[in-house]
């Protein structure tokens, strides 16, 4: 009879180190690095200084594998969430200004409510007809629809590209981030259609938003104790895309307003090519 308790006391003691052992895994350090971390600021740009300046505007496909670490998880997962979110976080608690999508020529005019928010994530309150357990009767029934950031496939990407003639170096910055939804249109039953749909939904300032973009982590596949910033992955430009437009004579017209497909990616090219060669054309040495 001793040594069966014995043997019950010594697997209850080892069932309680291993439930011990296992927290300490899951929270084996503090991680402090990344949540007070405060991003580089920019350095002084004199205008005498800038020899020659371009606005480009850059489409990044979140679905490219170089581009997940911004679009997963597309639900927060403890304290790690995707881009879209952590702005929308930073709109809903730490006052960050969204702007409309509706002026082509100045993003960063109309600034939205939170209601002009939600409406274009189709969010808000929304009716549908339940049936009543009791009764077996046909009821309807308000219920609150969560914002669609799942549907946030794509970013385009406001960029200055200058040529600082003081270093001899070509820089760009990020001026504003505008999420793109990617969904099916809806019927008049409410059921998706064959239709597909980009729509932006607003524009964000970036230099307002990289405060919060450096506390927050980007996914590492190798090493989870390695995590970089988003806001060191927009400065150190570890993301893939391609241009959309250049700013021009036509109100900042983009690529597909003019050709499609395969021709648009190439036209896509050349621009790239065109901002390499102007580069290269301003080298001082």
């Amino acid at each position: 009879m001793m040594k069966k308790i014995s043997v019950l006391l010594g697997l209850i003691a080892l069932s309680t180190i291993g439930i011990y052992a296992q927290d300490q895994l899951l929270e084996v350090y503090e991680r402090e690095h990344i949540p007070n971390k405060r991003p580089v600021p920019y350095e002084y740009m004199r205008e005498a200084d800038i020899m020659w300046s371009k606005i480009v505007y850059r489409m990044v496909d979140l679905r490219q594998t170089q581009n997940m670490g911004l679009y997963y998880p597309t639900r927060p997962i403890g304290g790690r969430m995707n881009l879209v979110d952590i702005i929308l976080y930073g709109i809903d608690n730490e006052g960050i200004r969204a702007f409309s999508t509706n002026d082509p020529v100045n993003e960063f005019t109309a600034q939205m409510t939170l209601d002009d928010i939600n409406r274009v994530f189709d969010s808000g309150l929304d009716t549908i007809i339940t049936t009543d357990p009791i009764t077996g009767e046909m009821i309807p029934q308000t219920i609150d629809k969560p914002r669609k950031t799942d549907e946030i496939k794509k970013l385009l990407l406001k960029e200055q590209w200058f040529f600082d003639k003081n270093h001899s170096v070509m820089k760009v910055r990020i001026i504003g981030v505008c999420p793109i939804r990617i969904y099916y249109r809806l019927d008049d039953n409410n059921m998706p259609t064959d239709e597909l749909l980009q729509k932006p939904t607003m524009w964000v300032y970036f230099p307002e938003i990289r405060p919060l973009l450096a506390n927050h982590e980007v996914y590492n596949p190798h090493n989870d104790s390695q995590r970089i910033s988003f806001d060191d992955f927009f400065m150190q430009r570890r993301f893939a895309g391609f241009i959309f437009a250049v700013s021009n004579v036509y109100d900042n017209r983009w690529i597909n307003s003019y050709t499609l497909g395969v021709d648009a990616l190439l036209e896509a090219d050349k621009m790239k090519e065109w901002l390499f060669n102007i580069e290269h054309d301003l080298w001082e040495f």
